[in-house]
């Protein structure tokens, strides 16, 4: 695997300034109930909640968006920035419905990660990083999801596709096409006795 290629491009680029943003009603009131678990001086320690709420809201994160997680949780913009641009969770300009992320960390390069990401480019027409023109789809390789044990592993927005083969690629976007999330096979645990 190329490991000189930067990762989540669609996500690092610096972010626009946007619309207006104010959380919905819902959202704040989803925010006010996480930042009750903290004591009011460590309100900012529901920064992440707060910024995925922001993002779920509006499909990605403007300076705007983060100005106003800023205020809500208060803290200053560039703090908030600081860690929308750490984690690469946030996206930073628009993204697909359908966020394609493959794991290309040892255990999944190793059982053909880099076979996989190659035949989502071809069924997908995009390259890592690349979001389609009708925003149905984005791919990215990203580090470690999780789940070694059941390699390759695709993520999907929150859900998984485990042990994903090559040949299998075009029946998973397929399955994304006609059912969405729905075609993905989860997360699987084995309990062990």
């Amino acid at each position: 695997m190329d490991y000189g290629r930067g990762h989540h491009q669609s996500a690092r680029a610096v972010p626009e300034i946007g619309p207006p943003f104010v959380y919905t009603a819902e959202h704040r009131a989803a925010l006010e109930e996480i930042c009750a678990r903290y004591p009011p001086e460590e309100r900012r320690s529901a920064i992440l909640a707060a910024l995925y709420l922001a993002q779920k809201q509006q499909g990605y994160l403007t300076r705007n968006a983060m100005a106003h997680v800023a205020e809500a949780i208060r803290c200053t913009p560039a703090d908030v920035e600081d860690v929308a641009s750490f984690y690469t969770m946030f996206y930073t300009r628009p993204v697909g419905k359908c966020v394609i992320q493959v794991c290309r960390t040892l255990s999944c390069a190793l059982m053909g990660a880099e076979r996989v990401t190659a035949e989502l480019s071809k069924a997908l027409g995009l390259k890592p990083g690349e979001t389609d023109e009708a925003r149905e789809f984005t791919l990215l390789e990203v580090e470690c999801l999780g789940a070694c044990d059941r390699a390759p592993v695709v993520a999907v927005n929150d859900a998984w596709h485990e042990c994903q083969s090559p040949e299998a690629v075009r029946a998973l976007v397929d399955g994304l096409r006609a059912t969405g999330e729905a075609s993905l096979s989860g997360c699987h645990l084995r309990v062990e006795k």
